[in-house]
């Protein structure tokens, strides 16, 4: 049996095959400490600073401001704790959003339990946060804003550039988690604006279990792990020299075919988008229309039950749903909820997202049988 037609890249991306070759060596021959001095740590000691400098390049910061982690989890947790440790004898106050992946959104329902104050700001119909909403929950105790650069479920990206801007002017520090950006629109800090960025592995067609954080230069954070100090004494432990130099490569490969990628994964997502719409007639696009990744679609199919229509199209086609039905209620998606998409819609809503190999064929196929599930519930 052929396996279905993956529609699911915001979940997980597969291995690109540059990334496997890049790490060969240090699956079969190089599996030296990076720490020792020797000869057989001076390879991996090597590969883990090109690594560092490749994702570095993709951010255009400097390669001493990205630390490597196990994902965009640890990353995110390093980030918000790390602040609200280094940062408590200013303030105790931290703005995110309602639409923040769970790494976000539990890391600040933590630190919530001890003693800090959490600021959840609203989102518009399109999945955006307002500035003005921004402008009014920042409050003296405020020492961070954490708010995602592009939503993984409807794939809206965020005005950061704006956000830090406001922040700046008064001392408050912008962090973003950019797991589901990276590679698909830029993601260069400067422009941005901000002073931390959680990347993950396996969102940029790299190894899971590996991540990285930018940390502006002159950010105090506590540290994350403690140990012998490796990571400039940020995270301790000995290094995952493998798929440290699968990152690497990844994003090497990301900024070296970003424009390419870019729309060749647009072109599949429209092409999908267009064919759903003639085929089906009662369809809603969530998410903002233009500010939005280009290879996510989020459709709400009205009155239907989108696990129900995943199993049916399980076979042929991989994707995630908004919302599914348990014991006779339907759990609607916190984003979809934050956006205020009405339960008739929600509860039919499907995640489609492209990747670089989605191909032509496998948009036309995915139409046929996502349109065929939808007229058959």
């Amino acid at each position: 049996m052929p396996k279905p037609i993956y529609l699911d890249y915001n979940a997980t991306t597969p291995h690109d095959p540059e990334v496997i070759e890049a790490m060969r060596p240090f699956l079969e021959e190089e599996f030296g400490n990076p720490s020792s001095s020797h000869l057989y740590g001076n390879l991996p000691h090597q590969a883990v600073r090109h690594a560092r400098g490749q994702v570095a390049a993709l951010l255009n910061c400097r390669p001493q401001e990205i630390i490597f982690t196990s994902g965009g989890t640890e990353s995110n947790n390093h980030a918000i704790k790390g602040v609200a440790s280094a940062y408590r004898d200013k303030g105790n106050h931290i703005i995110t959003s309602q639409i923040e992946h769970p790494a976000i959104l539990a890391v600040c329902s933590y630190l919530e339990d001890n003693g800090f104050a959490v600021t959840y700001l609203p989102v518009d119909g399109q999945g955006l946060v307002s500035l003005t909403d921004v402008a009014a929950a920042i409050t003296p105790q405020t020492i961070l804003i954490s708010i995602m650069h592009a939503n993984n479920e409807v794939g809206t990206i965020q005005p950061l550039a704006e956000i830090s801007e406001l922040a700046k002017r008064r001392g408050i520090l912008v962090h973003t988690d950019a797991a589901q950006s990276m590679g698909k629109i830029p993601a260069e800090v400067d422009p941005l604006g901000i002073d931390l960025l959680s990347v993950a592995g396996h969102k940029i067609y790299a190894p899971k279990g590996i991540g990285a954080l930018y940390i502006r230069g002159g950010v105090k954070l506590a540290r994350f792990m403690h140990g012998a100090g490796q990571e400039s004494g940020w995270r301790a432990g000995t290094e995952n020299v493998l798929e440290i130099v699968g990152l690497g490569k990844a994003c090497e490969i990301a900024g070296r075919d970003l424009v390419k990628n870019r729309d060749h994964m647009q072109a599949m997502r429209d092409r999908l988008y267009e064919g759903l719409k003639q085929r089906c007639e009662r369809i809603r696009l969530n998410g903002h229309p233009h500010k939005r990744l280009p290879n996510t679609l989020s459709l709400s199919f009205h009155d239907q039950a989108a696990d129900q229509t995943l199993a049916i199209i399980g076979p042929e086609v991989a994707a995630s749903a908004g919302a599914a039905c348990h014991s006779g209620t339907v759990e609607i998606s916190l984003v979809l909820r934050a956006m205020n998409v009405p339960l008739d819609w929600a509860k039919g809503t499907l995640r489609l997202t492209t990747g670089r190999h989605t191909t032509a064929s496998d948009i036309d196929k995915a139409v046929q049988v996502i349109s065929d599930a939808v007229q058959r519930s």
